[in-house]
């Protein structure tokens, strides 16, 4: 087991590292925290820009031992690899029980009007979202039903809050994201692109049931998604093209966030899919 080679909880390099904990710091420096072979995987594999988005790779030996092929990758792709004592990574980990893999990677959210150019056909919107836990896991949903893009407007919460990072699983490394985009703005600039909009709500007047039946999911569709506690206000509610609402046919009294917004994703992914395909198979003129 190689010797590590960062010893101390108060060196420069790890010291820089732990301010990205505070959103100030990340906002600051451009860069943000992503913790565990999942994780860390994905950021190596990612590139934004023509540049890889990871940029340091905190690990124990144990950990560097383990994950002998995600540190050799990380390498060969130009970040800086520091082996440091289970001390200084436990330092670096948002987890109770740290896997010894910390990455500083570099911001990574695409700019809202690029979005809109690529005329997305899905997307999800984070419109008042403050957990991190569910922001990262509607990310990972989206990403799972093959939407085009995410977007998190002025009143969600952080996109590299490092538990949203965690709840994505990785998915933070795959879609494109926009992030403290007005909700008004983000709506008018979905319909500029030929999107509809669709807010999700409990209250809703429309039944997603009716939604599939009449075939009206099968254009591009954005789905709204607000607070778990409080759903969406009235006056975002009032922005969107449709108010719709995920039928209960049980004795539940409601679905939480990320299972709301897991069925609506789908629901739209299956519309969009031609009959025995995926919604990305090439169709035939």
């Amino acid at each position: 087991m190689q010797t590590p080679q960062i010893t101390s909880v108060r060196s420069a390099r790890v010291t820089a590292a732990r301010k990205l904990q505070k959103r100030s710091a990340r906002g600051k420096e451009r860069r943000f925290l992503a913790e565990g072979p999942q994780a860390v995987r994905e950021a190596v594999a990612c590139v934004r820009g023509g540049e890889p988005v990871l940029d340091e790779l905190f690990a124990t030996p144990e950990a560097a031992e383990r994950y002998a092929e995600i540190v050799e990758d990380a390498r060969k792709a130009g970040a800086r690899v520091h082996l440091a004592v289970d001390e200084v990574v436990e330092g670096l980990s948002d987890t109770v029980t740290p896997q010894g893999l910390v990455g500083v990677c570099r911001f990574l959210d695409t700019p809202y009007a690029d979005i809109l150019a690529a005329r997305p056909k899905l997307v999800a919107v984070l419109a008042h979202v403050r957990d991190p836990g569910n922001a990262g896991t509607v990310l990972r949903c989206a990403d799972a039903a093959g939407a085009d893009a995410v977007v998190l407007t002025d009143a969600s919460v952080d996109l590299y809050n490092p538990k949203a990072v965690r709840a994505s699983a990785g998915s933070v490394f795959h879609l494109p994201v926009a992030v403290g985009v007005p909700v008004a703005e983000a709506v008018a600039g979905l319909r500029g692109a030929g999107v509809r909009v669709l807010a999700a709500d409990g209250a809703g007047e429309r039944d997603l049931d009716a939604e599939l039946d009449d075939g009206a999911l099968g254009g591009p569709t954005a789905w709204v998604f607000g607070n778990e506690a409080w759903g969406l206000p009235e006056e975002t509610r009032a922005l969107a093209d449709e108010v719709v609402r995920v039928p209960i046919h049980g004795r539940a009294e409601s679905l939480n966030l990320a299972t709301a917004a897991a069925v609506c994703l789908y629901a739209s992914a299956r519309a969009q899919r031609p009959a025995g395909g995926s919604r990305f198979a090439p169709t035939t003129e």
